[in-house]
């Protein structure tokens, strides 16, 4: 088996806000320190949507990484890269376009949505069609274990999984696959190879799930084997294929959404955010002018804060003894909605300050940041041909 991976992107489109934070990025950062990890910037993803408009595109991208960096990505822990700087994520994409069922891409119910909330935009395109795919290639390129992900993407994820398991169908039937699988189970030596044979004939003819994790297990320690050797191994084990590409898990986000200054989602299009890295006075003067409950004209008008989108964000970032503060303050018209304000002011600022001091080193000497993408993306690069030159192999286009 390939040791675990997480891969996850984000398209450069825009300034990240507080949102992407909460939603994406708390969740990186912990997956970071658990597990290694590869985040990198889909910027050929953004051209779906953005390709008339190609210049907030990079100057988004480097944007975007400094708010990584500042929400608390560490490049010492995890490889930040860009898409289009790793070549091999179009020739797979081109590569999995040969067997990949229209109907498929058509079936993705963001396809639809997208479509439809984007209706100022000419979508009808085959890159815009064909993105699901592409975004499939990022992650089976680096043979990802885990893809951090929403509810909304997850039909993005299981069509991955189909995209792998079709292409190890078709392309995993090594010529000689059987008497390769038997060769590489004899350099275990007499006891492994019986308990090998044994326990996959166990997961074959009972459907014993229990054999195939102890198996799985007993290749994973075998130093005497090759990676090629364990790979087949691995394949015969669950059938007669060996396994190319590997079939990535969901890992859903932990945080919901974070609420925008009107109450809906906290988006761009909706303008309502407030950016990762946004300076203190914006911040105070778009939360002091937020709406809040109109049933509250005056100010001794007592409120209902479930109707206010303050409590949304109180909800948030006040503690459980603020929480009951506002609760008070707001029925009995105890407090004024500037009052009730302040406490979310200034866990925003806190929340911030931080992201602001590990910024400014790369705003500074924006070298930095180029200097983090290039290793990151040498290490992308490595992972993505080793992958390649094994699809290239299977597909009968290797010319070796």
């Amino acid at each position: 088996m390939y040791p675990d991976r997480v891969v996850s992107g984000m398209r450069p489109t825009g300034a990240l806000h507080l949102g992407h934070y909460h939603g994406a990025l708390k969740n990186w950062i912990r997956l970071q320190s658990e597990h290694p990890c590869l985040f990198f910037v889909a910027d050929w993803h953004a051209l779906t949507t953005h390709y008339d408009d190609p210049a907030v595109v990079e100057r988004s991208a480097w944007d975007m990484v400094i708010d990584w960096l500042a929400a608390g990505i560490d490049p010492s822990q995890a490889s930040i890269f860009i898409q289009s700087r790793v070549p091999e994520h179009a020739e797979l994409h081109l590569l999995l376009s040969m067997a990949t069922p229209l109907g498929w891409l058509e079936r993705v119910p963001t396809y639809k949505d997208q479509i439809e909330n984007l209706a100022g935009k000419d979508l009808a395109t085959y890159g815009f069609l064909g993105y699901p795919l592409l975004q499939a290639a990022d992650v089976l390129i680096y043979r990802a274990s885990m893809v951090p992900v929403g509810e909304d993407q997850l039909p993005h994820v299981e069509m991955m999984r189909e995209i792998a398991r079709r292409f190890n169908h078709i392309y995993g039937r090594e010529k000689g696959f059987e008497e390769k699988a038997m060769a590489a189970v004899r350099k275990l030596g007499s006891k492994r190879a019986k308990l090998y044979l044994e326990l996959r004939t166990a997961y074959h003819q009972e459907g014993d799930d229990e054999a195939l994790d102890q198996a799985r297990a007993m290749l994973e320690d075998a130093g005497s084997l090759s990676n090629v050797d364990r790979e087949r191994l691995f394949g015969y084990l669950q059938g007669s294929r060996k396994i190319i590409l590997v079939e990535p898990e969901a890992r859903l986000t932990e945080a919901a959404r974070l609420p925008g200054l009107d109450g809906r989602k906290m988006s761009k299009s909706y303008a309502n955010g407030i950016a990762l890295r946004e300076d203190r006075a914006s911040v105070v003067k778009k939360i002091r002018t937020m709406p809040t409950d109109p049933a509250r004209v005056r100010r001794t008008d007592p409120g209902d804060p479930a109707r206010c989108p303050v409590w949304q964000l109180h909800e948030v970032y006040s503690d459980a003894a603020t929480r009951d503060w506002v609760v008070k303050g707001c029925t009995s018209a105890g407090i004024g909605c500037l009052e009730c304000k302040q406490p979310v002011v200034d866990g925003v600022l806190a929340e911030q300050e931080p992201m602001h001091e590990r910024a400014q080193p790369y705003l500074d000497d924006p070298s930095l940041v180029r200097a983090i993408v290039a290793d990151g993306c040498e290490r992308a690069l490595k992972l993505a041909q080793e992958t390649m030159r094994d699809v290239r192999e299977a597909m009968g286009i290797s010319y070796t």
